[in-house]
């Protein structure tokens, strides 16, 4: 998995053009300018760097620019997220058998020190 993919979804603007084109069936440039409060070249450079991480397919139709969100990034994304929750998961597992070890140590030598 490509480090730009995750720099491209750090952005907020970028996660709401990611949101707005999984929402749609394609938006031009100019349509996508319309939900924010940047200049249209601010917006331009963001889905530059949406186009070179492969988060979006842009396809050229007459004068327009029609942005499409990849959804095989997305997979892959969302496949490295939930590895990464299973690791998790195991480990925090496996933190918990121990604490729950540790606890009953302490209970039964409280019970061993109280009679």
């Amino acid at each position: 998995m490509s480090n730009d993919l995750f720099s491209a979804i750090a952005d907020p603007t970028r996660r709401k053009i990611l949101e707005m084109l999984a929402d749609s069936n394609g938006l031009s440039a100019s349509e996508i300018c319309e939900h924010f409060e940047v200049s249209p070249q601010a917006i331009s450079q963001h889905l530059k760097l949406l186009r070179e991480s492969n988060m979006v397919h842009v396809e050229k139709k007459a004068q327009q620019r029609i942005y499409t969100l990849n959804t095989a990034a997305m997979v892959e994304l969302e496949q490295w997220s939930s590895s990464m929750r299973k690791r998790w998961s195991r480990r925090l597992d496996a933190m918990e058998s121990v604490l729950k070890a540790e606890m009953e140590k302490i209970r039964k030598g409280e019970d061993e020190r109280s009679k």
